[in-house]
Parts: C-alpha cells; structure tokens; sequence
C-alpha cells in the first residue's frame, strides 16, 4: 500500500494515498464549470441542470481516463456553455450502473435530463472541442 504523509495542525501521520487523493478533490474547481459529483448529486448536478453536462466516468486506476481529463477540462473551459461532471465509477456503481457503463472512460453528454451522444476511450483534442460545440448547439 502506498503511503503519503499529512500535516494536520500539530499531528502529523501516516495514511493511504488512495485517501489522499480523495480528500484532495474540491467538489467544484477551475472556473466551477468542471466538478465532482457523486448518485446523491447527480440529479441536481446534472439531470437539473439549466446548461448542457458533459458527464465524464472515470476510475482512478484508468490511465486513459487520466489522459482524457485535462483535454475534456480545456475543451469545456474554452466553450463557456457547457459543464464538465466528473463521477468516480468505483465510488457510484450505482450509477454506472444504472447509464451501463462497461468501459473506461465512457463520457456522455446530458441536455434537459436526457443523454444526447456519448463516446468510449481516448479521443483526440479536436474530437473532443466537437463533441462539446455539438452539446452547445442543443441550447
């Protein structure tokens, strides 16, 4: 098991990267249109969303799912129009379960509640800019 060590005040320890990591990720960040989500906020979060979502699943042992993260941050940073939720499949099966979500990364892209197009692996940059000016479009 791979440790980190953390600072906290005057105690100092020893605790898994994995944890680390999870509590290193801000519910929203960048410009707070790319943000974590979870089963319990995904209908707030995205099926209520008043702009478009592009819903990335990933998993943190996902390489691909690692490479695809900052292209698909650019891209919906860029547009202005769109959000970018990112959901962690091994911490909401249930809802990888619930959109079938077989392959990593699988991203699909909602408008008014409802999945409009999706795609499955690693795309080029200038794949991804279309996917998210086509999920502008449905505005």
């Amino acid at each position: 098991m791979l440790l980190s060590f953390a600072t906290t005040g005057a105690k100092t320890s020893w605790r898994p990267l994995s944890m680390l990591a999870r509590s290193l990720r801000q519910r929203h960040y960048t410009s707070g249109r790319v943000f974590e989500t979870t089963t319990a906020e995904f209908e707030k979060d995205v099926l209520k969303s008043e702009q478009p979502v592009v819903v990335d699943f990933y998993a943190d042992w996902c390489k691909p799912c690692k490479m695809l993260a900052p292209i698909l941050a650019a891209a919906v940073e860029e547009s202005g129009k769109v959000k970018l939720a990112k959901i962690n499949i091994d911490e909401n099966l249930d809802l990888a379960r619930d959109y079938s979500i077989a392959s990593l990364p699988t991203v699909m892209a909602f408008h008014k509640g409802e999945p409009v197009s999706a795609f499955i692996g690693m795309q080029t940059p200038a794949v991804i800019k279309k996917f998210v000016e086509e999920l502008e479009k449905e505005k």
